[in-house]
C-alpha cells in the first residue's frame, strides 16, 4: 500500500476556459496554465505519481513540451493511470479537496467524480470531492485562483501478482 499527496495552484484569469474534473464551468474567467489548468485533476496525478515515487507532474509533462501545450488533463490522467498498472497498483480511494470562491461547485462534484472515476477505472465510491470557499481569505478569497489538493491511496493489484 502507497499514499501520496497531490497539491495544485492556478490563476484566474480572463480569456480562458474553467475545466475542473474535467467539466466545464461556466464562469467569467478560467484557470491559466499550459495545460487546461484543471487543478483538480493535476493534484491527483501529482497524488498518484507521488505514491508511486515518479516524481511530480511537471516532471513527467513539463510545461516546456509543446505537446502538452492546452492539452486535456484527462489525457494525462490516462496515461497517469498507464504508469500505476505498469507498477501494479490500483486506487484504494481518493479524497480531494477544491478551494474556490466562486463559482459554487456543488452542481458540478457528481460530474466530476464520474469522469476521473472512469479515466481511473474506478466506481465513484472510492473518490470524494469536496468544495470548500476560504471564507474571502487569500488568493483564493479574493478570486485571484484555486486550490485543489489529494490523497490517493494504492493498493498491490493482488490479480497481477498471482496471474504470474
Amino acid at each position: 500500500m502507497r499514499i501520496g499527496i497531490g497539491i495544485d495552484v492556478h490563476q484566474l484569469v480572463e480569456n480562458r476556459d474553467l475545466i475542473l474534473g474535467g467539466v466545464f464551468i461556466e464562469n467569467e474567467k478560467g484557470l491559466l496554465g499550459h495545460s487546461d489548468a484543471d487543478v483538480l485533476i493535476h493534484a491527483i496525478m501529482d497524488g498518484i505519481i507521488g505514491a508511486l515515487s515518479l516524481g511530480d507532474i511537471g516532471h513527467l509533462f513539463p510545461d516546456t513540451d509543446d505537446a502538452y501545450k492546452d492539452i486535456d488533463s484527462r489525457i494525462l490522467l490516462r496515461k497517469v493511470y498507464d504508469l500505476m498498472r505498469e507498477k501494479n497498483y490500483i486506487i484504494g480511494n481518493i479524497d480531494a479537496n477544491i478551494a474556490c470562491q466562486r463559482p459554487k461547485l456543488r452542481p458540478y462534484i457528481d460530474q466530476m467524480r464520474a469522469n476521473i472515476a472512469k479515466d481511473l477505472c474506478i466506481s465513484m465510491d472510492q473518490i470524494s470531492i469536496k468544495a470548500t470557499t476560504t471564507e474571502e481569505l487569500g488568493f483564493v478569497g479574493r478570486k485571484e485562483g484555486i486550490f485543489s489538493n489529494a490523497i490517493c491511496l494504492l493498493k498491490k493489484d493482488q490479480d497481477i501478482e498471482n496471474y504470474y
